[in-house]
This record gives C-alpha cells, sequence and structure tokens, in this order.
C-alpha cells in the first residue's frame, strides 16, 4: 500500500521539489497515513499544504484506502537522523552532531557526501570523514553563532 501511495505522491512532491522521506499507513478504526517530507532549506508550511490537499484528492479518486483514514502531511525535526547521500546533499552546509557508542560526539558543518558517509568541517577548522558504519546517528543541530550574527546584522 505505501508504495502504491508513493507513485501517487512522487508527481506531486517533483513539481515542488521536495523529497519524500518516509510514507507509513497505520493499523486501526481510523488509519493514519503519515507522510513525512524534506527539501533543502526546510519544507514552507504552504507547501505541505498544497500537498496535503492534492495527495488527498488522489487518495479520494484511488479509492485505495477503504476505511476512513487521517492524513498528515510534515516535515522532519532537527533530530531526525541523517543517513543517505541524498540526505546529505539536501542539508549541505548546515551544522550536524555526530554521535558515536564509544566515541566523543562530533560536530561541525555539512560539508557534503563522501564513501559511506559525510564530510564534516569541525569547529578546529579540520575536514574529517564520518562512516555511517561508526555513528549512532547524525542529525541536524542549530548553529546558534550563524543565527546571532544573522540577527546582528538585520538591525
Amino acid at each position: 500500500m505505501e508504495d502504491r501511495i508513493i507513485e501517487l505522491l512522487t508527481p506531486i512532491v517533483e513539481e515542488v521539489e521536495v523529497d519524500i522521506l518516509k510514507v507509513s499507513l497505520g493499523g486501526g478504526r481510523q488509519p493514519l497515513l503519515k507522510v513525512v517530507l524534506d527539501a533543502a532549506g526546510g519544507v514552507p508550511f504552504d507547501v505541505l499544504e498544497r500537498i496535503s490537499r492534492a495527495l488527498s484528492l488522489q487518495l479520494d479518486a484511488e479509492d485505495l484506502i477503504a476505511s476512513c483514514y487521517r492524513l498528515e502531511v510534515t516535515s522532519p525535526g532537527f533530530d531526525w537522523p541523517l543517513s543517505s547521500a541524498s540526505d546529505f546533499h539536501r542539508h549541505r552546509g548546515e551544522r550536524l552532531k555526530a554521535l558515536f557508542a564509544e566515541a566523543p560526539t562530533l560536530m561541525g558543518e555539512n560539508l557534503g557526501p563522501c564513501d559511506n558517509g559525510v564530510r564534516l568541517l569541525l569547529d578546529d577548522g579540520k575536514e574529517k570523514d564520518i562512516d555511517m558504519d561508526s555513528v549512532l546517528k547524525i542529525v541536524r543541530v542549530v548553529d546558534w553563532k550563524r543565527v546571532s550574527n544573522r540577527k546582528k546584522k538585520t538591525k
């Protein structure tokens, strides 16, 4: 079922240059169809709303889900783990945090994907390749220095 929903959703998201991260349909009396989408710089609320309406119309036309259902179209939070080359391309230039089981946490600017992982520019100015097999997870974090510098420039 999720594969068919992705087929219906793909042309809709391609039009607005948004990536599909996850589609899941939960069970129960009123199942929840949850769609998680992302784009470089985030997905504006009005774009999520447009996609939600278009997908809802497609689902109704196809009569894919027999019962009443709830549709939730959302974007990921900062704690959404990044794991693929497309994730690292999409969030290039953003600050990332790599968490390891047995090593200290590393933070730095995302320089983009590398062999089986991501290259970070660490705070000390050194570049480090992070292998996905060695991390628990990699997430985005707010770069407070950049945010506060932006605020100072607009004043």
